[in-house]
């Protein structure tokens, strides 16, 4: 069931933390062992709220490692000193396909109070292998492989040939188990492992809280979805932020796509 617990009190509480000191107390997140930030990749205050989430988590001793979509799992900076250079952190990531002055502040917030960052996505070597491991789809039952279709369809802006969306389906859901396996691996006793994803992945009925639910000792877990609550996914908590116009993606896309191919 989805809830709405952040009120108007809150939000200036948030924005007010960007420039005062102390920082004002994180809004409740309940008594989880995994806090799931569910964001949209192209809004600024999504990742800002999101720093400042984890400067406090990590100040009061509770972050026991920030895990991220934006890197494939098994690369970590768990390795590097709090005072390690972007160049370092990216390296350590193996940092690709994401604009990282996007993410820098969350990223580098983590490694300067000397909290790991792990990768959790599922690596690119392994999402042939995924999209053609019809295994994968009795891993989740019918209703949530049609959530996870509609938002594949979405996704690619109803463009996608459709003897193509099963294999997709079955990356999504690799992305989600690869990213759930790593938070599950960094989980520590009286500690907290924060989890930076998109939206459809943090969602409560279809991403990676449903496979953390699956898990024999499932441990407890707080979603927190930012932005427009119209795009119906499960959250416990619907954290207003402000919006930053963007260009339609699908306008893109259906230009790229009726361009002739490039004369070689």
């Amino acid at each position: 069931m989805t809830s709405h617990r952040f009120g108007a009190a809150a939000v200036l509480a948030l924005l007010l933390g960007a420039c005062a000191s102390p920082m004002p107390p994180l809004p409740p997140l309940a008594d989880a062992q995994v806090i799931v930030f569910g964001e949209q990749h192209d809004q600024p205050d999504h990742q800002r709220q999101t720093e400042q989430a984890v400067r406090r988590l990590a100040a009061d001793g509770e972050l026991a490692a920030l895990v991220i979509e934006m890197a494939e799992q098994g690369r970590s900076t768990a390795g590097l000193p709090r005072d390690a250079d972007a160049a370092s952190v990216r390296g350590a990531l193996a940092w690709a396909g994401w604009e990282w002055p996007v993410y820098e502040g969350v990223v580098m917030a983590a490694v300067r109070a000397g909290v790991p960052v792990l990768g959790g996505n599922l690596p690119r070597t392994k999402m042939r292998e995924a999209m053609g491991d019809a295994a994968r789809d009795g891993l989740v039952d019918a209703a949530v492989r049609e959530r996870l279709a509609v938002a594949v369809r979405e996704g690619h802006c109803g463009m996608l040939p459709t003897a193509q969306e099963p294999g997709m389906v079955r990356i999504q859901i690799g992305r989600d188990q690869a990213m759930a396996d790593t938070v599950a691996a960094a989980l520590k006793p009286g500690r907290r492992v924060l989890l930076l994803t998109g939206a459809q992945h943090a969602s409560l009925d279809r991403g990676v809280p449903l496979h953390l639910a699956l898990r024999p000792s499932a441990p407890r877990v707080h979603v927190v979805i930012f932005g427009d609550p119209s795009l119906g996914l499960a959250a416990d908590e619907l954290r207003s932020a402000k919006f930053t116009p963007r260009p339609d993606p699908c306008e893109g896309l259906r230009e790229r796509l009726a361009k002739p191919p490039a004369k070689t």
